[in-house]
């Protein structure tokens, strides 16, 4: 039982819910303040070694306001028995043969929710990436398209728009079989169709290097301490013109920062945990080092240790 207030009583009392008829009443004066209301709790237990073939659940799928009449599809089961019926057969047959015409776009989504289940994003990115590739299928620009490669993109795409941007290498890992020169002409080309549709440039959102710092840090297994500054140190250098990618000025900074502590890092480790080359990381380490001192925190390093870092 729960609290809630009763017009009738003019305070806060103890409901009682009547689950057969949908009631909630007031457990002092009986008073219904809510009446047939929805049970959404799962309506039956099912286990997944259970042999029997039958299907305790009466209800369908979540809607999808992507897919239309997603709720409403109708599956011939099969029935039990080597040979079955041959009327049930048939109907299951020609279900196969004209299925859901939007069997491809539901492939699609089951993709995308993979991979993203496969990077940990959080459901809004993955359903801007549906909205992405369900725009792309409305025009029919998908066909003869690389079609791992068009998901692979319109989930880049969606981390870009939500500020929570992944590398094009992280999302390669999680694609089937996409290239990374692949996935950049999809992207291209979405940005393309896109923009022609509505008549106007799509907002991709801009990168920064504190975008994958967190990641970064936490792949490597760095101290909170070290993780602070490697964020400040970041933030200080966006005030240079160093015209590196924000990928490689995270990867370096990290890799200063760690030089820095007692627990210092490999740079090899640093390149597989970030994805950029280690010769990325070094050449970005020589358009940093002249502004060490500014970069690194204060409170972090002294003069001193700064000095003890090797020159590019």
């Amino acid at each position: 039982m729960s609290d809630a207030y009763c017009t009738d009583c003019k305070k806060e009392t103890e409901l009682v819910v009547d689950h057969s008829a949908g009631d909630t009443l007031c457990s002092e004066c009986g008073l219904v303040l809510e009446s047939h209301s929805i049970d959404e709790t799962s309506e039956w237990r099912t286990f997944a070694n259970e042999s029997s073939n039958a299907d305790p659940n009466r209800v369908g799928g979540p809607t999808n306001p992507l897919l239309a009449d997603s709720a409403l599809t109708t599956v011939i089961a099969k029935t039990n028995g080597s040979s079955g019926d041959f009327l049930s057969n048939s109907l299951g047959r020609w279900q196969n043969r004209n299925g859901n015409p939007e069997r491809g776009l539901m492939q699609a989504f089951k993709t995308i929710a993979t991979m993203s289940d496969r990077l940990g994003l959080v459901g809004t990115i993955k359903d801007r990436a549906n909205e992405i590739f369900k725009r792309l299928e409305d025009q029919k620009s998908t066909r003869g398209r690389n079609q791992d490669a068009l998901l692979a993109a319109c989930l880049y795409i969606s981390c870009r728009q939500e500020d929570k941007p992944r590398t094009i290498k992280e999302i390669c890992s999680v694609a089937n079989g996409a290239t990374k020169k692949e996935m950049g002409r999809a992207k291209d080309y979405i940005v393309k169709t896109l923009g022609l549709e509505t008549g106007h440039s799509v907002e991709m959102g801009a990168i920064h290097a504190g975008d994958f710092m967190k990641r970064f840090c936490s792949n490597l297994g760095m101290s909170h301490q070290a993780v602070r500054a490697a964020e400040e140190a970041v933030k200080k250098s966006e005030e240079f013109d160093i015209r590196r990618s924000p990928i490689s000025i995270a990867a370096v900074v990290i890799y200063i920062i760690t030089q820095l502590s007692d627990d210092k890092k490999p740079l090899k480790d640093i390149a597989i945990a970030t994805g950029v080359a280690e010769g990325t990381i070094r050449n970005s380490y020589k358009d940093l080092y002249p502004h060490l001192q500014k970069i690194a925190p204060s409170w972090y390093a002294k003069e001193e240790d700064l000095k003890n870092l090797s020159s590019p």
